[in-house]
Formats: C-alpha cells, sequence, structure tokens
C-alpha cells in the first residue's frame, strides 16, 4: 500500500453497517439524551439549531449550556472513551464509555450532573426512532465497540472538514456544520432566503410542528449518515425542500451517485468516497452538483447567494 493510499485509508476508515450495528443503535440513542439535554436548557434557535451537538478534535460535544449563572457542556471522547461534564466554575464528572445498556448510561450521566449541581429534567422517550424505550427502561440496547465508535467519529473528522469547505462558497442564509442526534447524521443546509410550503411531517415520534419550524423556508440540506433500511451502508446525501420540478433527473457527480425515491435524496455510497483518489474532490463534487441541481431548478437568486473566491488577501489565506 503506498503511502498515500495508506493516510486516506487511516483518515476515512471503513465502516461496515453489519459491523457495527448494534454500537450504532446504542451510541444513537446516547447521543439523544446527550443532545436532549441541551435542548431542555437552551433557548429555542431557529430550525432546532440549538439541540445539536458539534465535531470536536478528540470527539462530539454539546458546546457550552446555560444553567443559571454557570454554563456547562458535555464532550464524548471516542480517543480515551470517556464522557466528561464540565462547568463554567471548574467542576469536572463523567464515567467511562464501555458496554452498558441505554438505561445505565442515562441514570448515570444524571448522577454525574447532580454531583456538579446540574440538575436537568428531560423527556426519556427517544426521538426520530420506530417503537422507542424510554430511557430509563431500555435494558436491550447496551452494545459499545470502542473501535468502531472511534471508526465513526473519524469519519465525522473528515466530513466535518470538507462541509467547512463546502459552506466558504455560500454567503446566503446557512446552518453551522452539526449533527442532529434524532436521525444521527452530520449535516449542513443553505437556505434560498424564500418561505417554503408547510412540511407534511410524519417523523416517527417527532411532533409536525417541529418539522414544520425546521423546514420553514427553502433548503439545500446534505449531510453524512451511518446507513439503515434501504440505505443498507453509510453514505452521504443531498436533498432540497421543497424538491424542485426535475432535480431526481438532474445531472450529479461522481458516478456512483444516485437518486433514491425512498428516501427522496441524492445518494452517495460513503465506499466510494473513502476509495476515490481524492476522497474531498469527490465528496465536493456532489455536494456542490446536488447544490447545483437544487439551486438552479428551485431558482435561487444564486448570483447573490454565492461567491467563487476567498475574500481574504492572500497574503492572510493558509499556504
Amino acid at each position: 500500500m503506498s503511502t498515500k493510499t495508506a493516510s486516506s485509508a487511516q483518515a476515512w476508515p471503513q465502516l461496515p453497517l453489519e459491523a457495527w450495528n448494534e454500537t450504532y443503535a446504542t451510541l444513537h440513542l446516547w447521543t439523544q439524551i446527550v443532545g436532549k439535554v441541551r435542548m431542555v436548557q437552551s433557548p429555542w434557535v431557529n430550525h432546532c439549531w440549538h439541540v445539536t451537538l458539534y465535531v470536536t478534535t478528540r470527539g462530539v460535544t454539546t458546546s457550552p449550556i446555560p444553567h443559571g449563572s454557570r454554563t456547562f457542556q458535555i464532550d464524548f471522547d471516542f480517543i480515551d472513551h470517556q464522557l466528561t461534564v464540565r462547568s463554567s466554575d471548574g467542576g469536572v464528572a463523567g464515567f467511562p464509555l464501555r458496554p452498558q445498556s441505554v438505561a445505565a448510561f442515562y441514570t448515570r450521566l444524571m448522577e454525574e450532573m447532580d454531583k456538579l449541581g446540574l440538575g436537568v429534567s428531560i423527556g426519556i422517550l427517544p426521538n426520530e426512532i420506530l417503537d422507542p424505550i424510554p430511557f430509563d427502561q431500555d435494558a436491550t440496547h447496551r452494545s459499545y465497540d470502542p473501535e468502531y465508535a472511534a471508526r465513526f467519529w473519524q469519519i465525522l473528522v473528515q466530513a466535518d472538514r470538507v462541509f467547512k469547505t463546502f459552506r466558504h462558497r455560500f454567503i446566503g442564509k446557512c446552518s453551522p456544520v452539526h449533527f442532529f442526534w434524532g436521525a444521527a447524521d452530520l449535516a449542513v443546509t443553505r437556505f434560498s432566503g424564500r418561505t417554503a410550503p408547510p412540511h407534511p411531517g410524519g417523523i416517527p415520534n417527532l411532533p409536525d410542528w417541529v418539522s414544520r419550524e425546521a423546514y420553514s423556508h427553502e433548503v439545500s440540506s446534505c449531510g453524512f449518515w451511518p446507513g439503515g433500511g434501504s440505505i443498507p451502508y453509510p453514505a452521504f446525501y443531498s436533498y432540497a425542500y421543497p424538491e424542485p420540478a426535475g432535480f431526481a433527473e438532474a445531472p450529479v457527480e461522481p458516478n456512483a451517485a444516485f437518486y433514491s425515491a425512498d428516501f427522496r435524496e441524492f445518494i452517495l455510497p460513503y465506499d466510494a468516497v473513502r476509495q476515490a483518489e481524492s476522497p474531498d474532490d469527490t465528496l465536493l463534487a456532489f455536494l456542490q452538483t446536488t447544490y447545483d441541481a437544487a439551486a438552479t431548478l428551485g431558482k435561487w437568486d444564486r448570483a447573490f447567494l454565492e461567491r467563487d473566491c476567498d475574500p481574504r488577501p492572500d497574503s492572510q489565506r493558509r499556504p
């Protein structure tokens, strides 16, 4: 294996869904518990941006959360496999990430937060999951393979980096790159500036009003998802809401990308990116061409919303 290929394989590791499906299901629910802590303690931000988690150099974080006159944050560390709670007055608590039930994780997190005087009450029913089990009763999901948890996080690191490169080309309203724990996907969303028709809702265990507020304006959104259902493998996706006429038939790159009628999204298998000569360029081509289709067919004011150059003087750009 060449140095270049070895480096790419390390940065973009394999993540076959069947190899870590049980860990994925458990970790998904753990992130929901942590995300709900942020949600209940934070002021509402448009499109539910106040609920998300963010990729870090060691895992994912809530970022600072208000609690009275203090703030705190909760961090998943996928290098040392530790969950840590830190408060702005210097308090630190936490516990190891290891095989344990969702109920045990929930109980331990609440106990550790209580030690720091950070009592919080959250809704204990998972969202966007069929047949959910209340967190405090879930002894079914209890798997944690540290190798695959770390691989998942490493992919999030790469996706976060490339998504941010893609994001800088847009000067209209745009979301941060953030992790939505409802569906366990890392996403970034661009907005046309126009309102959208009411979203039909119907997402399992998610109030329709939440979907309608999240999609109150026209979007072109892309992200990474570990997979499931008719897409039984990790994949990048891109969709438009509302979907303009002709979107599904639009030519996009690379050749491995396709439109899923089930999901109403363009899908690019993660392995097509991982195995590419240049994963970054391959992913950027997918993000750009699917956005091009959404914005052009949707008649967005692209001259107003986009830029094609870095505004900084050459002397201030990175080498």
